[in-house]
């Protein structure tokens, strides 16, 4: 199984090729598939049009849908955090921490096309799902 990040939900709906929306593509309906809650927030909430809405919450909704944050995680996620300001990395967004560390305590591949993985990518073990 693969997580799937609001970046390739993002140019994929919107028509965008890219490594790894091809890469989605490719894998829809042959591997599982799953979203985030708070990618599914992401994703969902930028849709203008009710019927390009209902037509995208039907898709995702027939992936897994992880719940990525609990109590265990968030604490992985700020010491994640930290450990990558210990060398001098600042992530940008919280919810991208949220993110990694879920994968990476899941053992899970992430497909994305955010610069802002590259440090979990070197610096703590988060698989890439186009590697």
């Amino acid at each position: 199984m693969i997580v799937v990040d609001s970046s390739v939900w993002i140019d994929y709906f919107t028509g965008k090729q890219t490594p790894a929306t091809n890469k989605l593509d490719s894998t829809l309906g042959v591997e599982r598939i799953a979203i985030g809650d708070l990618m599914l927030t992401e994703v969902l909430q930028g849709f203008r049009s009710d019927r390009d809405y209902r037509k995208a919450r039907t898709l995702l909704l027939s992936l897994v849908v992880a719940n990525v944050l609990n109590t265990d995680i968030a604490l992985k996620s700020a010491a994640n955090f930290r450990r990558l300001r210990a060398v001098g990395i600042t992530v940008r967004k919280t919810v991208d921490t949220i993110i990694a560390t879920y994968c990476i305590e899941n053992r899970l591949a992430l497909l994305h096309s955010d610069r802002d993985f590259g440090p979990f990518h070197e610096h703590l073990g988060l698989k890439s799902a186009l590697d």
